[in-house]
């Protein structure tokens, strides 16, 4: 699964040598919201090296496609329901969502948005449970913009030699944003373990 989750990963760097980088950056950023299974970080960080004086422009594209594909997977949620859910995720998974949004509302997704564990759980879950979306899009488009802008500014700010040092060893870094995917992945998993019985009496309606 590792080697499959990489060379999906190459393929999504390979949109940085082309004349449609940014496009593939939204689009990207968008699916991976709901579905696509690879972050967005690496071609973010593909484009910021090949041209760091448009990294911010590139942070900023790619938190507008995340919170737009976010909203777009909480309307999944809002019109699938739970049949939707039980079909992509498994019950364990969902039994710990479900906890996480009782425990800390809508900004469980802040949490999800900002860290490896995986956004796209929690965009959908989120429209199943019928969060507030307003307070749900403003926690997707805090932790998002945060977390893009950070990896774009980190980039920016320390100039030539970062970017000698992720040019290098790019194909590493790649592995390793597949590496903490799965990482978020299997941290749920473990903590779904965990939790306390759910009282369905308590569920989110």
């Amino acid at each position: 699964m590792l080697s499959w989750f990489h060379d999906l990963a190459l393929w999504v760097v390979h949109w940085a040598n082309t004349a449609y980088g940014t496009s593939a950056l939204f689009l990207l950023a968008f699916m991976e919201s709901s579905f696509f299974p690879i972050p967005p970080d690496v071609l973010l960080i593909a484009l910021a090296v090949i041209n760091p004086s448009n990294s911010m422009y590139y942070a900023l594209i790619c938190s507008v496609g995340s919170v737009v594909g976010g909203a777009f997977g909480f309307l999944l949620g809002l019109k699938g329901g739970r049949p939707l859910l039980l079909k992509l995720f498994s019950q364990e998974k969902i039994q710990l969502v479900e906890y996480w949004f009782q425990k800390y509302d809508v900004w469980a997704v802040g949490i999800a948005g900002f860290t490896p564990i995986p956004y796209k759980v929690f965009t959908i879950s989120a429209g199943v449970f019928n969060l507030d979306f307003k307070r749900f899009f403003i926690a997707s488009l805090v932790s998002r913009s945060a977390r893009f802008f950070l990896v774009a500014g980190f980039i920016a700010l320390f100039g030539p030699s970062i970017q000698i040092l992720l040019k290098n060893y790019f194909g590493w870094i790649s592995i390793a944003f597949v590496v903490l995917l799965l990482g978020g992945f299997y941290a749920m998993k473990v903590a779904a373990k965990r939790i306390p019985r759910r009282n369905p009496k308590k569920s989110i309606s």
